[in-house]
C-alpha cells in the first residue's frame, strides 16, 4: 500500500508527542502526494521525525491518529485492538447473561478514531465518524466476527448519518454480517428492551446512561417518578423495577412513546403504574402540577456546534428552571447535557442559574459522566461528553 506522507510545520509536534490523537489543518506544512479522504498517511515533524499513522480527512481535523508507533493497519492491527476494548469490557463485568448491551468501541477511547461499536445480544452495530472508518469497514468487521466468535450472529453498519457529508461517499445502511432481525431484544442489567437499530436514533439505545439508570432505580421507591425525553423509556423501566408508585413519560416523538410503552410492557405487563404522553417538554412542565417528587431531565443535544452555545445554555437553564420549580420538596432531579460543545463547567452554571432564579434550598447528590464502556483516553479530553447532576430540591 502506497502510504502518503503528511509533514508539520516546526514546533507543531507537540500535541501529538503528548499522544493528542488528532492533526489540525493549520500544523500541516505539506503532504508528500495529494490525500484523498480517508487515505492511511504517516505523520512528520519537520525534521523528517515520525510522530505517527492515521486516516487523512478534510476539515480542521486533518488526520485521526491510529497508532504513535510505525505499525502497519492490517487484520492483526485490528484484532488486538478489538480484543483489548472486549477484554476491557468483561473486566468490567458488562458481558453476562444480565448484561448483554454495553458499548465495545468508543473512538479515540479505544484508540480507533472515528469507530463507533454497540454490542446488542449477538448483535454489534458499527458507526463510522470518518471516511477512513468507513472504507475500512470489512476489516474491521471481519476482526471483530474473530474475536467475538459465536456470540456475533449479526454486525449492522449504520453510517449514513454519522460520514462527513463532504466526502460524498452515497453511503446506505447495511449488514455487514448476518441479516434483519424482527424483533431485537437485548439485556441490561436484568431488563430487557427492544432495540430498533435499524430506524432508531443513534445506533438503536443510548447505552451511555446504564448507570444513571441503575442510580434512577435506587431512588425511585416511593416516589412518584417524570421521566422527560423518554424515547425508549430506559429510565422508567429502572424505576418501575425500584418500586415507584407512579411512572410517567414524555416525549414529543409518538414513535418513542410507542416504543417506551413496549419497554415497559415486556418488563411490567399490565402495569398501571406507567402512563406516557407525547407531547413537548416544556409545554409538559408548565403545565404540570407538583405531583413528581423526582424528576429526570435528558434532552437529546441543545448545541451540536459552538456558534449555538449560547442557545442551547439558555435552553437549559429554561428546562431546569421550570423543572425545580414543579418538583415537590423532597424531590430528586436527574438532570443531563450530552452536548459536547457544552463543558461541565457551562452545564453546572446553566443549572446553578435556574436554581439560583428559584429561591429553593438545593444540594448536589451527585456529578455524573458516562459509564467505563466509554473511556476517555486521558490525552484526549474530548472524548468526555455526558453531564450530569442529581439534585436535592427542598
Amino acid at each position: 500500500m502506497n502510504i502518503g506522507k503528511i509533514y508539520l510545520n516546526p514546533k507543531k509536534e507537540e500535541s501529538l508527542l503528548r499522544f493528542h490523537p488528532w492533526v489540525f489543518s493549520g500544523a500541516v506544512a505539506s503532504v508528500s502526494r495529494p490525500a484523498k479522504e480517508g487515505d492511511l498517511v504517516e505523520v512528520y515533524d519537520s525534521t523528517g521525525r515520525f510522530l505517527g499513522i492515521g486516516h487523512y480527512q478534510a476539515g480542521s481535523i486533518a488526520v485521526r491518529i491510529l497508532s504513535f508507533r510505525p505499525v502497519a493497519i492490517d487484520h492483526v492491527f485490528w484484532t488486538s485492538r478489538l480484543r483489548a476494548a472486549y477484554d476491557l469490557r468483561r473486566a468490567l463485568g458488562l458481558c453476562t447473561a444480565d448484561n448483554d448491551t454495553f458499548r465495545l468501541v468508543y473512538g479515540e477511547g479505544d484508540m480507533l478514531a472515528g469507530l463507533i461499536i454497540d454490542i446488542y445480544g449477538q448483535t454489534a452495530v458499527m458507526q463510522a465518524h470518518s471516511a477512513g472508518m468507513h472504507h475500512m469497514r470489512t476489516a474491521v468487521a471481519t476482526a471483530l466476527k474473530e474475536v467475538l466468535g459465536d456470540a456475533l450472529q449479526n454486525i449492522y453498519y449504520k453510517s449514513e448519518g454519522t460520514l462527513p457529508f463532504k466526502a460524498a461517499l452515497g453511503q446506505e445502511n447495511e449488514y455487514l454480517l448476518g441479516g434483519e432481525q424482527k424483533d431485537a431484544v437485548a439485556t441490561e442489567r436484568g431488563l430487557r428492551f427492544h432495540i430498533d437499530w435499524l430506524k432508531g436514533q443513534k445506533t438503536g439505545f443510548f447505552v451511555d446512561q446504564r448507570e444513571s439508570r441503575a442510580l434512577v432505580e435506587q431512588y425511585a421507591h416511593g416516589r412518584s417518578v417524570l421521566n422527560m425525553f423518554c424515547y425508549t423509556g430506559g429510565f422508567s423501566v429502572y424505576a418501575m423495577r425500584g418500586n415507584a408508585i407512579t411512572v410517567h413519560s414524555v416525549d414529543s416523538s409518538a414513535k418513542a412513546i410507542a416504543l417506551t410503552e413496549k419497554n415497559v410492557g415486556l418488563n411490567f405487563p399490565d402495569d398501571a403504574r406507567h402512563r406516557a404522553f407525547a407531547a413537548d417538554a416544556f409545554d409538559f412542565l408548565e403545565e404540570t402540577g407538583d405531583q413528581y417528587d423526582l424528576i429526570v431531565l435528558d434532552p437529546p443535544a441543545f448545541a451540536k456546534h459552538k456558534n449555538v452555545l449560547r442557545n442551547a445554555l439558555q435552553g437549559y437553564r429554561k428546562l431546569n428552571a421550570l423543572a425545580i420549580e414543579k418538583i415537590k420538596s423532597g424531590g430528586i432531579l436527574f438532570t443531563f447535557s450530552c452536548s459536547q460543545v457544552v463543558t461541565k463547567n457551562d452545564f453546572r452554571l446553566a443549572v446553578f442559574s435556574a436554581a439560583a432564579r428559584s429561591g429553593r434550598h438545593i444540594r448536589i447528590l451527585h456529578q455524573l459522566t458516562q459509564p467505563a464502556d466509554h473511556p476517555v483516553n486521558i490525552y484526549h479530553p474530548e472524548g468526555e461528553y455526558l453531564k450530569g447532576l442529581v439534585l436535592y430540591v427542598e
